[in-house]
């Protein structure tokens, strides 16, 4: 029976909003009704890239879950031009489309229930712009060496704009098969998630679970992998040659997951694309990813931070293709059985493929960053409550991606053998094609009961413990509490954990067998646990290399025996261990805990430190105070922390070469400790980059700097007018992209035309670490917010970004005032951001921690 629909107003709750056409919209939730289930949409697309519109003609074929009135899916800035709607074997039937733009939703009402089994098919044909944003289905371009310019359509779906491409039911529990067919001109190709049925100018494609869509005038390399799967690598045709590295790097990773996972991965092809203009770092479409030029394309000749830049985001991706796409959360909520996951396999699996690109001080990086942010108030649990389009969006922040993996890296670290490798392969078997929540995961690991109790304290609660050791002869006492940065009496939760406990003494301290392992739980609301230990043992280290996601606090007496143990020999700790006690001594240092006379002491026994990971986190901490220092402009401490930074550090900066430098961890070291030693003017370090910089002109550029001291090179360079002329020509012209990001980011060019708007947040990041940059770049949001936010979403990762870089090293109460006047006046434009309510506890720790702590400074310099 083919149900009527409802032209007229009926009787509604007046709790429904009013529709564009005046009448009540009959829905009131940002998440759609469960009532309807979309199984397979049939789409039709023609894009005109030459008037920037395209008109679309979707057939969506649906089932009746349970007995409604209404089908309310997604749409937003799409001109709905015809609607029909058939019900069973009925005819079609013209129907009304209600919208309504707040929540980009539109629906169809009827006059009597649609049945439970019914199956229904609902018919829209619209016309659109193509999007200028990020977003959607958008236009983008290119330029080629010759300066010829071309322009391409891509998407970008993720998480909530496939409802500017198509009308849909765009939520991640809302799985359906997608086939599309694509109208293009001739000189274009176009490709989709799976391979073409046809190759015509109107180009069909084999039906699909997930939908993605690009046309353009590409040039591919493809190789065909062992397990028969087509992986191939695309690119604009001047950049073909820069395709190499990733298409080995995907076929190897590929080859890794398949066997790690015992699943084969399941679609036809697996395409590589390289877009100019992209904002995300890549997207995982499957079958289909997407990425920034940047993170996909290396030179022939690239250095080892380029490729484990490039193979960093190509393993997260792939493993994505597991994890976000065979399996997927049921909602956002649960982001991170997607982003963790593929955060913490793109390490794991790095670590086993690709050693020499040495990701475990990259990974060491990450977990240290994901701690800071977690110790702020304004952090969140893992799992939160999602309940708008901005909070969707902030998802997409630290604790998702890094905490989430630090946390399977903890989890991992704590079970016997295979135990995690194998819940992961039940996980994927069970789940495979479905949606899942937290729990289905933590119900395929093996001790079902042990994990998801201990589990639940991590994702539940924000922050991490702080385990506080005393030790009373052979006796020591772990008593753990919530790490919580704050500037005034905020009551720390009484949140407590079951904490995977790790810990090496000095009769065994190197080797895993070395580790000792326990639990300290949080039962009957004990906070503490006592252990028994030999009088003779020295000293105790927690947390071996780090793989806990907790900081340790050994008291007076405890750090005391750890740092004469280090000014004896430094290799008593692994490099983990070493610079996990100078990340810990920093955050006691900003809790108050620990004076900074002892961070120093700690410091005492970093001339004799060669390894990168101790040496980048002291360099990094110190940088941060001194940035503090330079933006009170307290003059005379800035010039003494200045010597003290380059005294501490002269002797390594000294040996370093500044030829090519195989080794990643070399060439890390050596990037970092330049690259500060040039910024604080050191002058073996300028010397020697002005000189590299003149024998690159004068060999007409053939000549190659380094690629992991190129940034520094071109740095120093456009100190001067004419050098900064220089850079900027030689950014127009260059073609290969990751030598126009390291000049890029020298300073500010915030014109379109000549620095791509994506890479407006690198801009803002590099520029805001001087002193007049700072002021520039927070005056510069201040007057220009509102085109930002038409550019990057309210809630982005770029509007993020760009806040934090700017505010991050503020630390007057003239300066809070000004951000927190400025985005309250915001209102509905960004003032309920959570991360603007972490920039002004950023603001307040930095004043509190520099009241605490200057008269100490003044003294001690």
């Amino acid at each position: 029976m083919q149900v009527p629909f409802v032209s007229i107003t009926t009787p509604i709750d007046p709790a429904y909003p009013n529709s564009t056409n005046g009448e009540l919209f009959p829905w009131t939730e940002l998440r759609l009704p469960a009532s309807i289930r979309p199984l397979h949409y049939d789409l039709t697309l023609n894009p005109d890239l030459k008037t920037m519109t395209f008109t679309g003609h979707t057939v969506i074929s649906m089932s009746v879950q349970h007995n409604t009135k209404r089908i309310v899916l997604h749409s937003a800035e799409l001109n709905i031009t015809k609607a029909t709607f058939q019900l069973d074997d009925g005819k079609p039937s013209d129907v009304t489309v209600l919208e309504y733009k707040p929540r980009q939703q539109i629906a169809v009402k009827f006059t009597e229930e649609l049945k439970a089994g019914q199956h229904l098919v609902l018919t829209l044909d619209y016309s659109a712009n193509l999007s200028h944003n990020y977003d959607g289905f958008y236009n983008s371009s290119h330029t080629d060496k010759n300066g010829v310019k071309s322009v391409l359509a891509a998407t970008q779906f993720e998480p909530l704009a496939a409802r500017k491409a198509f009308p849909c039911f765009d939520e991640p529990a809302f799985k359906a098969t997608f086939l599309v067919k694509i109208s293009r001109e001739s000189g274009y190709m176009t490709l989709s998630n799976m391979p073409k049925v046809t190759l015509l100018k109107l180009e069909s494609f084999h039906p699909t679970h997930w939908l993605r869509f690009y046309l353009f005038d590409f040039r591919f390399s493809s190789l065909h992998s062992q397990i028969d799967r087509g992986v191939s690598v695309y690119s604009v045709p001047d950049k073909k040659e820069h395709t190499r590295f990733a298409l080995k790097t995907a076929s190897k990773l590929l080859q890794f997951y398949n066997n790690f996972f015992d699943k084969t991965y399941s679609l036809k092809k697996l395409d590589l694309v390289a877009i100019p203009d992209f904002l995300a770092g890549a997207m995982e479409n499957w079958g289909l990813i997407t990425f920034r030029e940047t993170s996909l394309l290396v030179g022939n000749n690239s250095s080892r931070l380029e490729q484990q830049l490039v193979a960093s985001v190509i393993a997260h991706e792939l493993a994505h293709q597991w994890f976000g796409n065979l399996v997927t959360m049921s909602w956002w909520n649960d982001l991170w059985l997607n982003e963790g996951f593929a955060t913490y396999m793109q390490y794991m699996s790095l670590q086993r493929e690709f050693p020499e690109l040495d990701t475990d001080n990259l990974f060491l990086a990450m977990r240290f960053r994901a701690l800071a942010k977690d110790a702020l108030n304004s952090s969140h649990p893992v799992i939160v409550k999602v309940d708008t389009a901005e909070q969707v969006l902030e998802m997409f922040d630290s604790v998702s991606y890094e905490k989430g993996a630090s946390i399977l890296l903890m989890l991992n670290a704590s079970l016997p053998g295979e135990q995690f490798r194998k819940g992961i392969i039940e996980y994927l078997r069970k789940f495979s094609g479905l949606n899942t929540v937290t729990e289905d995961l933590w119900n395929s690991l093996t001790q079902v009961c042990v994990v998801s109790e201990m589990m639940k304290s991590w994702m539940l609660q924000k922050g991490f413990p702080l385990i506080t050791v005393s030790r009373s002869k052979g006796q020591v006492t772990l008593t753990q509490e919530h790490f919580l940065l704050t500037a005034d009496n905020t009551t720390r939760s009484s949140s407590l954990w079951h904490i995977p406990v790790t810990y090496v003494n000095d009769s065994c301290s190197l080797e895993p067998e070395c580790k000792q392992l326990f639990t300290l739980k949080t039962a009957s609301g004990k906070t503490e646990r006592t252990l028994k230990l030999p009088d003779n043992v020295k000293w105790l280290k927690l947390n071996y290399r780090n793989t806990g996601f907790y900081i340790v606090h050994y008291g007076d007496e405890g750090w005391k025996a750890l740092i004469d143990a280090l000014n004896q020999n430094i290799s008593v700790l692994t490099h983990e261990d070493r610079a996990s006690l100078i990340h810990n001594m920093f955050a006691l240092s900003r809790l108050g805990r620990v004076t900074f006379r002892q961070v120093l002491s700690l410091l005492n026994y970093i001339s004799n430190e060669t390894d990168t990971a101790p040496v980048t986190e002291a360099l990094s901490q110190l940088t941060t105070i001194y940035k503090l220092l330079d933006k009170r402009q307290e003059l005379g401490l800035v010039a003494r922390m200045k010597a003290y930074i380059l005294n501490r550090f002269d002797s390594l900066i000294c040996k370093q070469t500044w030829g090519e430098e195989l080794s990643a961890s070399k060439q890390k070291l050596r990037s970092a400790l330049l690259e500060s030693a040039c910024s604080l003017d050191h002058p073996y370090c300028v010397q020697n980059a002005t000189e590299l910089y003149k024998q690159y002109l004068e060999s007409n550029r053939t000549k190659q700097i380094p690629g992991d001291l190129q940034r520094l090179v071109f740095t120093v360079a456009a100190r001067s007018d004419e050098g900064w002329v220089q850079v900027l020509q030689m950014y127009a012209h260059a073609t290969y992209d990751a030598e126009k990001r390291k000049m890029l980011i020298l300073k500010a060019v915030l014109n379109g035309e000549t620095v791509q708007t994506q890479e407006l947040p690198l801009v803002f990041s590099t520029v805001s670490n001087g002193f007049a940059g700072h002021l520039f770049t927070w005056n510069f949001i201040q007057e220009n917010w509102n085109r930002l936010i038409e550019k990057f979403p309210v809630g982005s990762s770029a509007i993020q970004s760009i806040i934090t870089s700017t505010t991050s090293q503020f630390s007057t109460q003239a300066h809070l005032d000004q951000v927190q006047g400025f985005f309250t006046s915001l209102k509905e434009r960004g003032s309920q951001m959570r991360v603007v309510q972490e920039a002004l506890e950023t603001i307040r720790l930095n004043q509190c921690w520099m009241d605490r702590n200057l008269p100490a400074f003044r003294q001690w310099l």
